[in-house]
């Protein structure tokens, strides 16, 4: 069985102006960081002409769906029928994208089938992480 699970998603750039771009986006998830999800965007829908890679907690993800959580650099919240709005707070700005939540909920099912939830640590390699951080140590 695969370790990661990725889902490209539309994705709705909502800008200052009064328009919106539609971006493909992809959500990715990592039996190796089981308490993760990460979000990219392609280059072009970026103010650097890089893609950009968002990291936060799953369980985050999964509380924003219902109500509005988080209060740091990401936060998510239910907007209307069938969206979710996901904001990116940074030092540049704020970007705030719109999602399906149908497909963001497909997502945590084929996550939560891959690392249920509240069993993520059990998949952490504690022994791994703790040579890395004493490696790095000296």
């Amino acid at each position: 069985m695969s370790t990661v699970i990725e889902q490209a998603v539309r994705a709705r750039l909502v800008a200052s102006a009064p328009r919106t771009d539609s971006v493909a986006a992809t959500l990715r998830y990592d039996r190796g960081n089981p308490f993760a999800v990460q979000m990219s965007f392609p280059a072009r829908a970026t103010l650097e002409g890089v893609e950009v890679a968002w990291e936060f907690a799953r369980e985050l993800l999964v509380a924003g769906l219902d109500e509005p959580a988080g209060v740091g650099d990401v936060r998510v919240r239910p907007y209307g029928y069938d969206r979710t709005v996901v904001e990116f707070h940074a030092l540049e700005g704020v970007a705030m994208v719109h999602i399906r939540t149908s497909e963001v909920r497909r997502f945590l099912r084929r996550a939560q089938h891959l690392v249920p939830v509240g069993r993520e640590h059990e998949f952490l390699d504690l022994d791994q992480d703790l040579t890395e951080l004493l490696r790095d140590a000296c």
